[in-house]
């Protein structure tokens, strides 16, 4: 049997319809008619009316206003049944050990969490040396490639909310002048590499472990320590691996569709 045949075999037409109005209703503010909605899905108003009345009964959808369709609050109070940094942590963890196991290099996992940067995985390094940092412990947003990961990969009224949150804190740490500038480039990149500021002959990578719509959920780190043994991968590899390993927990944790199967 081809890729193709099954594809097909296992195709449930009846579940891409429903979802395909639930991520468009996503993205919408004021609801879309049945019309409205069958047209930017390419397909006839007919194929979606039975679909649209099960997400309404079963509380997905709510009908506004005559003939306008809403998303309500359902999806995002399923998702919440489960702490969300538990869920993040267990899609990350296996990520991070096969990417400290390839590396030879420890790693952790940050997110922004009420005005700082809170450190929610940590995955040692194999060997006998590497830096690692406690879960829990909280940094700084303007001098840390965590930090600088999670602002550099927000929109813009996100970053200003960050921003003002980590300067209400008694951190003494002034926002660095240059800092729109340097979020800029670490964006077109896809990473950061920088000297870490708390630790001598330590090199921080982190790349962004990114939401469907493009902003960090998270940072993931390597503190890179150069071995002496000339086998262990090397820096530039390290970046590779880390960028690796960042975008498999963004697949793992956001979901990705394959335009072929729709």
């Amino acid at each position: 049997m081809t890729s193709e045949e099954d594809i097909d075999r296992y195709r449930a037409p009846a579940l891409d319809k429903g979802l395909d109005i639930l991520e468009l209703l996503s993205k919408v503010d004021g609801g879309l008619t049945q019309a409205e909605i069958a047209k930017q899905l390419g397909k006839s108003p007919n194929e979606f009316y039975r679909m649209l009345d099960r997400l309404v009964r079963r509380g997905y959808v709510q009908r506004q206003e005559g003939d306008r369709f809403f998303l309500t609050l359902k999806l995002f109070g399923l998702a919440h049944f489960h702490a969300p940094v538990r869920r993040l942590v267990s899609f990350a963890t296996p990520l991070m050990r096969e990417f400290s196991n390839r590396a030879e290099q420890a790693c952790h996992l940050a997110v922004f969490d009420r005005g700082s940067v809170v450190v929610i995985a940590q995955q040692d390094s194999p060997t006998y040396w590497g830096i690692s940092i406690r879960v829990g412990a909280q940094i700084n947003l303007f001098n840390t490639g965590s930090g600088h990961i999670l602002l550099a990969f927000r929109d813009e009224k996100q970053r200003r909310m960050m921003i003002s949150e980590q300067q209400r804190r008694e951190d003494d740490i002034p926002m660095p002048e240059d800092l729109g500038d340097k979020l800029r480039s670490i964006k077109e990149r896809g990473f950061e590499t920088m000297d870490s500021l708390q630790t001598t002959g330590v090199r921080n990578i982190s790349a962004p472990v990114l939401a469907l719509d493009g902003n960090a959920l998270a940072a993931l780190t390597c503190p890179y320590i150069q071995p002496v043994n000339g086998k262990a991968p090397s820096y530039e590899k390290v970046i590779d691996l880390v960028r690796e390993a960042a975008a498999k927990v963004s697949e793992t944790v956001a979901g990705t569709v394959d335009e072929a199967d729709l």
